[in-house]
């Protein structure tokens, strides 16, 4: 959607995210169907879903990756749903993929440089780019340290393990300075207690930014232990939503992902 006279500016007072009535199709499938989500600030929203409900096609099409076939998105009350990818990111939405996206060639820190690189990428004029350059390092820094990779900076992503990558990762999303961030199961291939230090960090950069966060995620006690609201999802669609002791006890729920009726179902 584009608009006359240039963009809309961000509205703070407004939802952090809004999809309204999103269809997303491949070919003739319906990955997501009539979906409408509201996001509000400094909440930790989950989406739980089982394999192939729409859950990360979602996720996509929040970020621009995939288009939309019919359907309104918008950010801080802002239309953006022609964007390019690039725009979106700039707005202030980033993400962390299913699937590990380092580059292998580069070390730990570079990786996460190339996500401050694309939150400062806009209209900057030449005399504040060293300016812009300086505060984009320390802020590396500063996200190297919070997600506990202090030590690692020069290690290249295929020394790690597969769970420390996934910190590589947030922190490549977290030092763009996002208002949305959107997570992609952030705690795939990681251990129990490290499972638990990762919720602890969601938990604290919503406390201390009020940073509005999506997560997807199979680990179903993370995401009661983490969230404030569940959306559950199947074939494209919102089944329930609320809290997340609620939604994981809906019969629908427990049907979808549980291939069980629950207490209350028949």
């Amino acid at each position: 959607m584009t608009m006359k006279g240039g963009p809309a500016p961000l509205n703070a007072s407004a939802p952090v995210l809004e999809v309204q009535h999103a269809v997303v199709r491949f070919g003739g499938i319906v990955a997501v169907e009539d979906l409408s989500l509201t996001l509000e600030p400094g909440r930790i929203y989950g989406l739980l879903g089982p394999n192939g409900s729409g859950k990360s096609t979602l996720l996509a099409a929040i970020t621009r990756l995939v288009p939309l076939a019919q359907g309104t998105l918008l950010f801080a009350g802002r239309p953006y749903t022609g964007l390019p990818p690039e725009r979106a990111a700039r707005m202030g939405i980033s993400r962390t993929f299913q699937t590990v996206r380092l580059l292998a060639d580069l070390t730990v820190r570079q990786n996460i440089q190339l996500g401050a690189d694309m939150g400062q990428r806009s209209l900057l004029s030449p005399r504040r780019g060293a300016e812009a350059g300086s505060a984009a390092a320390t802020r590396v820094d500063a996200v190297i340290e919070r997600v506990g990779l202090s030590g690692l900076e020069r290690v290249r992503p295929g020394e790690l393990s597969y769970g420390f990558q996934r910190r590589v990762e947030i922190a490549r999303a977290l030092v763009m300075s996002p208002r949305l961030l959107l997570l992609d199961e952030p705690t795939a291939g990681m251990n129990r207690s490290e499972r638990a230090e990762i919720s602890a960090l969601l938990a604290s950069l919503r406390a201390e930014s009020q940073l509005t966060q999506l997560v997807v995620e199979h680990d179903v006690q993370m995401m009661i232990d983490s969230c404030d609201h569940l959306v559950a999802m199947n074939f494209g669609r919102v089944i329930a939503e609320g809290t997340p002791e609620r939604v994981v006890r809906d019969p629908a729920v427990q049907e979808a992902y549980f291939g069980t009726k629950g207490a209350d179902g028949a």
